[in-house]
């Protein structure tokens, strides 16, 4: 089995508590507080790791927890930090959010490529993924580890000699995390099933996909490397199961294969000269790009190589006139501004009409080879071209500061009851300890500075009136 989606849940440790603490030291009268800060909670990282091939380790785990921190101690000395806790997954892997703000997650996610499960839960495109992980021991933490509470040596000051209270830690984050492998590939070889893709990526490479003279030998995707003889250069292939008319809205899992392809510079379209099952073979072209299109549109503006495959299977005039048809086909495509065959237009000029489109076509046999060397070398020309015309990075715009930035809040009423929203004053209702009433006089205190307990009085908050601050009751004073 081949697995490219997962669902798990995620939980980062939680801070350790602040310390309450007195020095007690002989010939050291009246030793002020010496309570230490809690150790921060782990955080949850993804890291790439080119040793793995796909997401199916995952099946048999799907919760993930980092360490928590240490509760601080005395003589000031702070809690241990909380271990963090690396997931390790292919090159290739994005991170998405599950109920995220850009849409809905699905409720259940297989990513199991065989015939009794679709594994099309995938995140909606409208949701961009939180981290795409791509070369070898890149990383991205998913959830960050909760702050330590602070001691109680950290709130002595002239008028609070001995505080008797601490900050509890913070909780770490907790999501649910979507995961999905799209393969890193240069080329991706795709057509009809039985155009001879598993063959050509056997005979170029040192991949052993199965080969079989039935359509749907394979039934998932896989990647192959091929060196280029003449300048010992690399170039991976990534070859997916064969398409069907309806692939893009997942006819034959076909929206799944596709998306392997995303990351492609050129794509290798097999066709079968001998036609699909008794179908034309420019017909079976002209549908796989229709597939394409549906799909994604920058899928269909890849560029695109055609390999007329089985030349040793049919006769020289049946080729000749397959390629021919073909490259009308193309030469029409090339004036219409299809993307796919652009490179074709550079080389003309930019002129439509003066085009070659047979440029774009090779005749090939991936059984006993001829052709392919060829066909090597003109995918090799074709993907420096592409990373000639690749625009530049643009530079990261780097992240700013704002004092200030998070501490806004608002006063939320209902039905004659009072709840107080902002990020600042749930954090500080979630380090208090209620069950230490010195901890709680000090929340008072904050929430007065803050100018919330004036704000609750102008809503028409009365004394001993519950206000509802991040999820805990809080009696107004």
């Amino acid at each position: 089995m081949f697995y490219d989606q997962a669902k798990i849940i995620i939980r980062a440790g939680k801070g350790g508590d602040g310390c309450v603490s007195f020095r007690r030291e002989k010939f050291v009268p009246k030793g002020g507080p010496d309570g230490g800060d809690g150790g921060r909670g782990g955080d949850i990282v993804f890291q790439a790791s080119s040793g793995l091939r796909d997401l199916a380790f995952l099946r048999r785990k799907r919760s993930f927890r980092a360490g928590s921190g240490e509760m601080g101690k005395g003589s000031k000395r702070s809690g241990r930090n909380g271990a963090d806790f690396v997931i390790e997954v292919p090159p290739g892997t994005q991170i998405f959010e599950a109920g995220g703000e850009r849409g809905e997650a699905p409720a259940k996610v297989k990513g199991q490529h065989n015939a009794g499960a679709r594994g099309r839960d995938a995140p909606p495109h409208a949701a961009p993924p939180q981290a795409d992980l791509v070369t070898d021991r890149q990383r991205y933490v998913a959830a960050h580890g909760g702050e330590g509470g602070r001691g109680n040596a950290r709130f002595a000051s002239s008028v609070r000699r001995a505080p008797r209270f601490a900050e509890l830690g913070l909780p770490g984050e907790e999501k649910t995390v979507i995961l999905k492998l799209k393969l890193l590939a240069d080329a991706g070889l795709l057509g009809f099933p039985n155009a001879g893709k598993s063959s050509l990526l056997r005979i170029i490479s040192h991949a052993k996909p199965k080969v079989a003279d039935y359509p749907f030998t394979t039934v998932v995707p896989m990647l192959g490397t091929v060196e280029d003889p003449w300048s010992h250069r690399q170039l991976t292939v990534a070859d997916i199961p064969g398409l069907l008319e309806g692939a893009s809205e997942g006819v034959g899992l076909g929206d799944e294969f596709l998306a392997h392809l995303e990351r492609t510079a050129l794509l290798i379209h097999l066709v079968d000269a001998g036609g699909y099952f008794g179908r034309d073979p420019v017909d079976n072209f002209v549908s796989i790009n229709g597939e394409l299109a549906r799909f994604s549109p920058d899928l269909a503006a890849r560029w695109q190589l055609v390999a007329v495959n089985k030349i040793d299977m049919t006769g020289d005039d049946i080729v000749r006139e397959v390629a021919g048809r073909l490259a009308a086909e193309i030469g029409r495509r090339c004036r219409a501004g299809d993307r796919a065959f652009s490179w074709l237009l550079n080389e003309a000029g930019g002129n439509g009409d003066e085009a070659n489109a047979a440029h774009a076509i090779e005749t090939i046999s991936a059984a006993t080879g001829q052709g392919v060397d060829r066909l090597i070398r003109r995918s090799f020309a074709l993907l420096d071209q592409a990373a000639g015309m690749a625009p530049a990075a643009e530079p990261q715009q780097g992240i700013l500061y704002h004092p200030g930035e998070g501490e806004d809040w608002e006063i939320i009423e209902a039905d004659g009851r009072f709840g107080v929203r902002g990020a600042i004053v749930e954090k500080l209702v979630a380090r208090t300890d209620f069950g230490n009433e010195e901890a709680v006089l000090y929340l008072k205190e904050r929430l007065e500075r803050l100018g919330v307990s004036d704000a609750l009085r102008r809503a028409g908050a009365s004394s001993g009136a519950g206000v509802e601050i991040g999820g805990r009751q809080v009696g107004f004073w």
